[in-house]
């Protein structure tokens, strides 16, 4: 493939993996609330269904994103087969006993890297390129309506509803992370800013030394602080963060625009969590 095509094909993987991702923290909780209700909680907490559970679960959202890039349902088929197949393929070794529950959910994710990589594979015309082939959908062959302003918006917000995504189990499950991992937000900053040479100026690099030490300052007074103090202290230093992260994506400085806006909702909402639900 040219490099070009190969470029969008490694995007391509690697919107399958997010979409996998996001089926899973999306849907989980609402198997186990169903599996409450319903009584089958302890059903769904077998690793043999449990497996299967989430294979459902990445299946539903490949399914959604593939439809909407214009795939056809073959394709879509053929993913989902790539999302069962490696479950079920370890079923029967824990059936017989061979293998532990957790031999199955890790082993089955491991294989499925390859199996989704294979599937590509045999269409990688199809996603190698911009759109799907225009043979895969009828969609495909139409000229591209502009976008209605509301979903022109709702895709420029894309940090924003990735980063919501991926929180979504803290505010069912908040949690206060160590004071130790305060020293990330600003070292994020830092090594992002070395590797696109972004800290040239003096002020700026003053600047990001600042944040990292007024945290690592922040950080050694929550460790020998009460467990009460250090969980308000560890909060805000999240939330402020969050301003900070505003600020660094309004000035467009330092990190990229999209890291600064999903790192800014990342931080607010375990800031959040920490402070009022924990």
């Amino acid at each position: 493939m040219p490099k070009t095509s190969t470029l969008l094909f490694a995007r391509h993987y690697g919107e399958m993996l997010l979409a996998m991702i996001i089926g899973m923290l999306l849907l989980a909780p609402v198997w186990a609330a169903a599996g409450e209700w319903l009584g089958l909680a302890a059903v769904f907490g077998r690793a043999d269904v449990g497996a299967l559970i989430m294979a459902t679960d990445m299946t539903a959202a490949m399914t959604v994103w593939m439809r909407h890039r214009g795939h056809s349902w073959q394709p879509v088929a053929e993913m989902g087969a790539a999302m069962y197949v490696p479950f079920l393929l370890l079923l029967p070794p824990f059936w017989l006993g061979l293998v532990s529950g957790d031999t199955v959910m890790i082993a089955g994710h491991v294989l499925m890297l390859p199996a989704m990589l294979a599937v590509m594979l045999r269409r990688r015309e199809e996603y190698g390129a911009h759109h799907a082939h225009p043979s895969a959908h009828p969609s495909a062959r139409r000229p591209q309506q502009p976008s209605h302003p509301l979903v022109a918006a709702l895709k420029r917000r894309r940090p924003t509803w990735i980063a919501l995504l991926l929180t979504f189990g803290v505010w069912t499950d908040p949690f206060v992370p160590p004071p130790l991992i305060l020293l990330a937000l600003p070292g994020a900053y830092l090594a992002i800013g070395v590797y696109r040479r972004t800290l040239g100026d003096r002020r700026v690099l003053a600047l990001q030394l600042t944040g990292l030490a007024a945290y690592l300052v922040l950080a050694l007074v929550a460790l020998s602080a009460d467990e009460n103090l250090a969980r308000f202290l560890i909060g805000g230093g999240w939330l402020a963060h969050a301003l900070w992260d505003l600020a660094h994506h309004r000035a467009n400085a330092v990190v990229p625009r999209g890291y600064a806006e999903w790192c800014a909702v990342v931080d607010a909402v375990i800031g959040l969590t920490v402070i009022f639900l924990v």
